[in-house]
């Protein structure tokens, strides 16, 4: 009997903390996908109706909708790619040796602790096209004439608020990588030294593939977070101009918050959660899952 009771124990450990992510997540999700077939508006609370797939029909004729896709693949694509790139290069400098190092480590995470809203409403200021810094420092320096209007111009918003996202998930990757290379054991550089290899050759034979678990890892946390960010965009442009920066999460918000359309809202939640698992799907189904473990 003493012996049944302690197989029991590790479930009954893990008991609470399972129950509360289902309710926590489970109990939304399902929610969520119960609330996509029907024709569920506040602004009509008598009329809520079940109707079937006909969100979701009317989510494929949608042109916001397949704008806001473009727009979304574009966010995560530019975005996650710049944030790796820039990273990696910050990990590399901060893995050498060299005086406040742990001050400049500390520093780093700055952008990425710093909370969303703020972060756009500090862009936002920056970009401004009458008194913005960056129109400031780039008049000055004599590569523009004329103030651009970066956020309110279809042709260069979704360009700064990506550029917004990069900076702010840099650190992420730059601690991430920065965590791999110190894992790296140092006589594989050694022995690589010895057989007279150069640094071009170590970090494309040893570096790069000690760090692919980390970077797979790592990325598709990026693209999942990246692509459910709302409050960067929606401080800073509110969607707009038009809808040249609606992503699918910014335009599922707007639908939930603004037009209290809690049926499509949570239609295209859906879509957005398909899309993401998969990628993530796919993206793990084409690698050596015994690297990434």
């Amino acid at each position: 009997m003493q012996k049944h009771w302690s197989k029991l124990i590790p479930y009954i450990l893990v008991a609470p903390a399972f129950i509360l992510m289902l309710l926590v997540v489970g109990y939304p999700i399902l929610n969520s996908i119960y609330m996509s077939f029907l024709d569920y508006t506040l602004f009509k609370p008598k009329d809520i109706k079940f109707v079937g797939l006909a969100n979701y029909l009317k989510v494929l004729s949608d042109p916001i909708f397949r704008e806001s896709l473009l727009n979304t693949v574009l966010w995560v694509v530019f975005g996650v790619f710049f944030q790796f790139l820039f990273g990696l290069i910050l990990a590399l400098l901060l893995n050498r040796k060299f005086k406040g190092r742990g001050i400049v480590r500390s520093v780093i995470l700055i952008p990425w602790v710093t909370p969303g809203v703020l972060i756009g409403l500090m862009w936002r200021w920056m970009y401004d096209g009458n008194y913005g810094v960056i129109n400031d420092i780039l008049s000055k320096l004599h590569i523009i004439d004329n103030f651009i209007p970066w956020l309110s111009s279809s042709d260069t918003s979704m360009a700064s608020v990506i550029i917004t996202i990069i900076w702010q998930g840099i650190p992420f990757f730059a601690i991430m990588l920065l965590a791999g290379l110190q894992a790296i054991p140092q006589e594989l550089y050694e022995s690589a030294y010895v057989d007279g290899a150069g640094s071009w050759h170590t970090f494309w034979h040893i570096t790069l593939p000690m760090l692919k678990p980390t970077i797979l890892i790592s990325t598709l946390l990026r693209i999942i977070w990246v692509a459910n960010s709302v409050d960067v965009i929606y401080i800073m442009t509110g969607g707009g101009p038009g809808y040249s920066t609606h992503t699918l999460s910014v335009y599922t918000y707007i639908k939930a918050q603004k037009a209290l359309d809690f049926g499509y809202s949570a239609t295209l939640a859906i879509y957005l959660t398909v899309m993401l698992a998969s990628v993530a799907f796919v993206y793990f189904k084409n690698l050596n899952l015994k690297e990434v473990r």
